[in-house]
């Protein structure tokens, strides 16, 4: 397999599962503008760890590859999101389950 292919790859698989990461720090009363700039802000820094952890610091070096796996991950998120993680309810459904409570609610 190339090179670019296994970096597509990898930031597709981790892309796929980062809304559901996402959703733990969201909160459902913030905007969507606010929840997307999240969205895409934690898609940048999963696809930079991922390109760290994938070939070490030294993959930096090589711009295409770096650049294919932010990508990869930038666009399976949003994509999986919409598809499949919005529409299956469970993504909101976590934003729900670990958004802080305030005393009047708790009660």
């Amino acid at each position: 397999m190339s090179a670019t292919l296994e970096a597509l790859s990898t930031g597709v698989q981790v892309g796929a599962v980062l809304p559901l990461l996402t959703a733990v720090v969201q909160r459902p009363a913030w905007s969507a503008t606010y929840k997307k700039v999240v969205a895409v802000i934690s898609a940048l820094i999963a696809g930079v760890a991922t390109v760290a952890a994938d070939g070490g610091w030294d993959q930096f070096q090589h711009g295409k590859l770096t650049m294919t796996t932010v990508l990869g991950v930038l666009a399976a998120s949003q994509t999986s999101y919409d598809l499949l993680w919005k529409p299956s309810k469970l993504a909101p459904w976590v934003e729900a389950l670990t958004a802080k409570k305030t005393p009047q609610q708790a009660e």
